[in-house]
């Protein structure tokens, strides 16, 4: 099978766009969508998402599959790149226009802006044990400054949920922290049943945090926007930052602001399409 794709990339986050709107299901397997995102064996990428036909009251849905083949419910760079597809597709770039998109984590709306960026409205955070989950703090209503066993050393964490769990941890210098080494026993710690991605924060100025990331199924990667999302609403039941931010990450800034007025988290950046081409299924 041959599969007409484009490459999207979002900071640095990569990844490969499908059309599957002829489908409501995804039109390869997880095991597939690995085979491609193989940065030596296949194009390279973060992961594959899908634009299939919307459900209920959206006009799209979104599907996404990790490097890793597993599945996660949102991806905030990744949607940013969606809706640059969803545009390029159908022809229709006009400034401000926005799109509903169904995914595993409820409704997400991005706009396109005038100078070219993507504002997304996340919806608002789950800060419950359970919504996140947790079992860190399982009795209480949040999960604020927990202390948590990883490694060789205590660590002090928040977790959020933007539809997917974080762990939010604030460091002195987040540039000497062992990623590759502690990113994994976070991810698989036994707290967090569904695994999770992990922040580590770095806190310049109450308007800017520098953000490094161990992504859950994706591992190190340049950007998160739902990881950039939760640092800032942990962030702020910390008191370590105000409720709009600059978030550095290792491929660029993205700008989030956490409304006081409505709850929700909004997130703004960049999407890019890097190259078109087709990719060519082999049976094994």
């Amino acid at each position: 099978m041959v599969i007409e794709f484009s490459k999207y990339q979002g900071l640095g986050n990569d990844f490969i766009l499908i059309d599957n709107l002829h489908s409501t299901d995804p039109i390869i397997t997880p095991q597939e969508a690995s085979k491609m995102c193989d940065r030596h064996f296949g194009i390279g990428a973060d992961g594959v998402i899908f634009a299939l036909p919307g459900k209920e009251d959206t006009e799209y849905t979104m599907r996404i599959y990790n490097s890793d083949g597993s599945e996660p419910e949102m991806c905030g760079n990744g949607i940013r790149c969606l809706a640059k597809f969803i545009a390029d597709l159908s022809g229709n770039t006009e400034v401000n226009k926005s799109y509903r998109i169904h995914t595993l984590a409820g409704v997400i709306i991005p706009k396109l802006t005038e100078d070219g960026n993507v504002r997304v409205d996340m919806g608002e955070p789950q800060l419950s044990p359970a919504q996140i989950p947790t079992t860190l703090n399982s009795q209480g209503d949040k999960v604020v400054d927990q202390s948590l066993e990883v490694g060789d050393r205590t660590w002090s964490v928040t977790a959020v949920s933007m539809g997917n769990p974080h762990c939010i941890t604030f460091v002195e210098d987040s540039d000497r922290i062992d990623l590759e080494k502690i990113g994994p026993l976070f991810e698989h710690h036994s707290v967090f049943p569904q695994r999770t991605n992990t922040e580590f924060i770095q806190v310049v100025k109450s308007d800017y945090l520098k953000m490094r990331v161990w992504e859950r199924g994706a591992g190190i990667t340049l950007a998160c926007g739902t990881g950039a999302c939760a640092t800032v609403v942990a962030g702020v039941l910390n008191n370590k930052c105000d409720r709009s931010c600059t978030v550095e990450l290792p491929g660029g800034c993205l700008q989030i602001d956490w409304s006081a007025m409505d709850n929700r988290v909004y997130m703004t950046g960049p999407a890019t399409e890097v190259f078109k081409g087709k990719y060519l299924t082999i049976a094994e």
